[in-house]
């Protein structure tokens, strides 16, 4: 597999995905049928951009968090995002925004050349 994502392209990523994940279960209305599923977004959303922030990576503004860390927490989020639909029992559109979202997670965190992700 081809590994084209690294830290800089990453970093072009982070903040626009936070406020993704923050607006477009608005915009989409997801949680019409669980509101957690709307709220799980929004609440990841702004975790997200604090950790963005505090990202050692170009567009951190503080850079205390290791970038290889920053791919664990994401890995992390993936995973969760998977399995929400089936620990938190959403149907229908909360359940494919979920499956959908931490699909592309897990793909960019593979993606990406930095070695041993999951394990840092």
């Amino acid at each position: 597999m081809t590994r084209f994502m690294n830290k800089t392209l990453h970093s072009y990523l982070d903040y626009p995905v936070a406020l993704g994940l923050i607006a477009m279960p608005f915009l989409l209305g997801v949680g019409t049928g669980n509101p957690i599923a709307l709220w799980l977004s929004v609440v990841t959303g702004v975790a997200a951009l604090t950790l963005t922030v505090f990202t050692n990576h170009q567009f951190g503004l503080v850079k205390l968090i290791p970038y290889k860390l920053h791919l664990s927490v994401d890995f992390m989020v993936g995973v969760a995002f998977v399995a929400a639909p089936f620990v938190l029992g959403f149907a229908g559109l909360d359940a494919a925004y979920y499956w959908v979202l931490g699909a592309t997670v897990l793909l960019v965190v593979a993606l990406d050349n930095t070695t041993n992700v999951a394990a840092a």
